[in-house]
């Protein structure tokens, strides 16, 4: 695929688990990601215990909780009695006790789509459902390719995209890096993200920053699912208060609100989806619009 969809997953990863080994049937999952992607396998069954972040599929939120992402229970781990741990990486509280306990563990990286795609794979590896992490991968990267096709020819717009939706009137401005997995998404849905240093994750912004490169589109994303109109019309007073900025003299202001939209997994194509809707509206709904038996559109 050209552009950023040509990813190259890289050389041989050493597997979780020795070739020969038996699969594991006590897994805990640290991570939401993580969990989507072992049930999205087929190794959910599997799947003994979770963060108190993981709240999908529905069948997450019956599993023992083993407390936080970045500190979890080790009690709690301990009294499951896992026989594999995936984690993300850098997290090394979880790589001491693992060590220290003898238990096996994968660690894996959700920064972006490479990292996604081949943690998918390592996964799939170290749960013995290779062929299913493979499928998930090319389902994937063919959904995002087919948006990406539809999207051709269509000018792209200067947005600004920030993480979190509050009134706090000391609130801090955080936006989302284009080398993120969300700013990935942000670039396939015909977005131009006024942030340009791919290494610059989830940088705190200046207001100075923000008006000097005005943006047409100001998308602000969170974890609550519901966000009221009135609730939208109390953030937009806040942004009025800034208005040379093209975002706001257009009302071109935008709340995206649902659990999966931090979630770096396989729900990205319902981000994608969701950004594609706010940025390009009237292409979206010609896309949408249904065929005159009712049916909708392919």
């Amino acid at each position: 695929m050209a552009g950023i969809l040509c990813l190259c997953l890289g050389g041989n990863v050493p597997p979780a688990c020795p070739a020969d080994a038996p699969a594991p049937r006590r897994i805990v999952s640290l991570s939401p990601g993580i969990t989507e992607i072992l049930f999205a396998i087929g190794a959910g069954d599997r799947v003994v215990g979770v963060t108190d972040f993981c709240n999908y599929p529905e069948e997450a939120t019956k599993l023992p909780r083993v407390g936080g992402i970045l500190n979890p229970s080790f009690e709690k781990l301990l009294a499951l009695q896992p026989d594999l741990i995936i984690h993300q990486e850098a997290n090394g509280k979880i790589k001491n006790f693992v060590d220290r306990v003898d238990i096996q563990d994968l660690s894996v990286s959700l920064f972006n789509f490479r990292d996604i795609f081949q943690a998918v794979r390592e996964i799939g590896d170290a749960v013995q459902e290779p062929e299913a992490a493979s499928h998930l991968v090319d389902g994937l990267q063919a959904q995002l390719h087919r948006y990406q096709e539809s999207l051709k020819g269509i000018r792209k717009k200067s947005v600004l995209l920030l993480l979190g939706i509050t009134n706090a009137p000391t609130r801090d401005l955080y936006g989302v890096g284009p080398g993120t997995f969300l700013g990935q998404l942000l670039s396939l849905a015909g977005g131009k993200n006024i942030l340009e240093d791919p290494d610059a994750l989830y940088p705190k912004l200046s207001k100075e920053f923000i008006l000097h490169r005005s943006p047409e589109v100001i998308i602000e994303i969170g974890t609550r699912t519901i966000l009221s109109e009135e609730a939208q019309a109390r953030r937009k007073e806040k942004w009025d208060r800034f208005p040379t900025l093209e975002a706001v003299q257009t009302g071109n202001i935008h709340f995206i609100g649902a659990d999966y939209l931090l979630i770096p997994g396989p729900r990205l194509v319902k981000i994608l989806d969701r950004f594609v809707q706010v940025l390009h509206p009237e292409p979206y709904a010609q896309a949408h619009a249904p065929s005159p038996s009712g049916a909708p559109l392919p």
